[in-house]
């Protein structure tokens, strides 16, 4: 492996592309759900700011969904695009910095988000009479910050020591972005002890919270069959399936490439995985809340009223 060049605290992003016509067509593809995604989180973001019948625990956890999508695509795309039309691929040490710790964050962060929707979803549906008590505005917020806080320390923890870590290796990435374990095979010391310390993160940020979610979506589909109001039975179901399709497009992706042995990983394999968690879910979320729910449909016709006025 070549050796890095010592006077430069450079890295290299190998990326997801080589310089032919297929892959300017992935790439364009790329660009085109980027610029989805943007339009899509940012609207469902000014919907819910604006329209008070979305002033409910429930939207306003989803707005924050948006917020964290649209940062986490902003993080990646810009980068691969900016790299591949200008035939460089060298990211700064700073830029590498930034794009651990706002990947990381946003990946912790919308993990425990969520769980809060989860919450949300149990109690509204399992126990509708505590449901005022249960997700006040106050422990809508809580929720929120905490999410935030715990997903920004764990990430400026882990972000903070990859970045120290002496690499005397080459500092080709292969990757499209600074991510953790990608960086780890260029450290010239060894890393165990650290990857069982992500290992463990991934238990708590991920794996926990996907147990956690499906338990209690299993449990909420369980009262919803046994509902009496066919009506009910249905807008519950609907927003179960919409919530639980999220759920394995965000954590399924990150479990299987977070939880596999070095040994059995590939770096082509994990590239294609985290497209999936970094560039299509960010797309996903906003189409499959807005196309799937009538509050928000209703909110649209309200707030853009231009685009869905009716004809005589």
């Amino acid at each position: 492996m070549e050796k890095w060049n010592q006077t430069s605290n450079d890295f290299i992003l190998l990326g997801l592309f080589s310089r032919n016509r297929a892959d300017l067509l992935l790439l364009l593809l790329i660009i085109f759900i980027f610029l989805l995604a943007s339009l899509g989180n940012s609207t469902m973001i000014h919907l819910i700011h604006l329209d008070p019948r979305l002033h409910t625990p429930m939207y306003i956890l989803l707005s924050q969904l948006s917020l964290m999508d649209l940062i986490s695509i902003s993080d990646t795309v810009p980068k691969i695009v900016f790299n591949y039309f200008t035939g460089r691929k060298e990211i700064s040490f700073l830029g590498c910095w930034f794009q651990c710790f706002f990947f990381g964050t946003m990946a912790g962060s919308e993990g425990l988000i969520l769980v809060s929707m989860a919450y949300d979803r149990y109690v509204a549906i399992c126990h509708p009479l505590h449901y005022p008590i249960r997700m006040s505005k106050r422990m809508c917020v809580q929720m929120i910050i905490g999410s935030w806080i715990l997903g920004a320390v764990n990430s400026l923890a882990h972000t903070v020591y990859t970045l120290h870590i002496p690499y005397c290796r080459s500092r080709a990435i292969d990757h499209f972005f600074c991510e953790i374990p990608a960086m780890m095979p260029l450290a010239c010391i060894d890393t165990w002890v650290y990857e069982h310390l992500v290992f463990v993160s991934t238990i708590f940020f991920i794996l926990i919270p996907f147990l956690g979610i499906t338990a209690s979506y299993c449990r909420v589909l369980f009262a919803v069959y046994h509902m009496r109001s066919k009506e009910g039975r249905k807008k519950a179901f609907t927003t179960c399936s919409t919530h639980l399709t999220v759920v394995t497009f965000y954590y399924v992706p990150f479990v299987y490439t977070y939880f596999r042995p070095k040994s059995l990983r590939s770096p082509a394999e994990d590239k294609i995985l985290a497209v999936f968690y970094t560039i299509l879910t960010p797309m996903l979320n906003p189409i499959i809340y807005s196309l799937r729910n009538k509050e928000v449909l209703g909110a649209m016709t309200r707030v853009f009223p231009i685009f869905f006025s009716k004809k005589e």
